[in-house]
């Protein structure tokens, strides 16, 4: 009689960014691989969880399916039924599609816990004044800095260049009344935040000022 065969070991982690991951990642069931031929192996799902452990960034399919050999919407199949299999199975972390490719988050239901064992060891990546001024950003661009200061009620100068320097937002054009330049958010920030369009966004925007409403502030000089 033969043997069975098992798997073969864990590979360990590959850094400090990626601990609490490869430590999180296991196997999942082998009704989440994806039948292609030819080369399913290829697609297997402890393939696909190796490239997103170690991938710096989102991870896109057609990266994937390049390397492999594989068809595009074969890669996305395969990395669908995975997240299925995460949010089905419960673990803690989930498979995301963003506008830049796939990314593993962490689930959302831990994001209390994690605040306080991650999060608060380290120093705020981004201050209350610039979160406040990204959102106003991602619910009206494409928004001037004079606008997004009659929104806020301060200056946002300085936070606009933060944001900028982050690659959070970035020029997009210039106001035809005005001259004044245009922002709006990148691609990066809709990977940040594990989106794949701005549509995806909570419907905020209704809560938040017209832009017409603020017109006149725009013509004050900046504080």
């Amino acid at each position: 009689m033969n043997e069975p065969e098992h798997a073969p070991p864990a590979t360990p982690g590959m850094g400090t960014d990626h601990d609490i991951t490869n430590a999180a990642v296991g196997s999942v069931s082998a009704s989440t691989a994806v039948s292609l031929d030819p080369g399913a192996a290829d697609l297997s799902p402890a393939l696909l969880e190796a490239l997103l452990v170690v991938q710096e960034g989102a991870l896109p399919a057609a990266t994937v399916a390049a390397a492999l050999d594989q068809p595009v919407e074969g890669v996305v199949t395969a990395l669908t039924a995975l997240a299925e299999e995460y949010e089905r199975t419960g673990r803690g972390f989930r498979l995301r599609e963003t506008a830049v490719g796939w990314r593993l988050y962490a689930a959302p239901e831990y994001q209390d816990l994690l605040q306080k064992v991650v999060l608060d060891q380290q120093p705020a990546r981004l201050s209350p004044a610039a979160l406040e001024t990204l959102a106003v950003v991602a619910y009206r661009q494409p928004v001037s800095r004079a606008a997004v200061a009659a929104i806020r009620g301060v200056s946002a100068d300085g936070v606009m260049r933060t944001l900028a320097s982050r690659g959070l937002i970035e020029e997009v054009g210039t106001e035809a009344s005005t001259g004044a330049l245009l922002y709006a958010t990148t691609t990066f920030f809709l990977e940040r935040i594990g989106l794949h369009h701005l549509d995806e966004l909570p419907p905020l925007a209704p809560y938040l000022p017209d832009i017409e409403s603020v017109e006149s502030f725009t013509d004050r000089p900046s504080i």
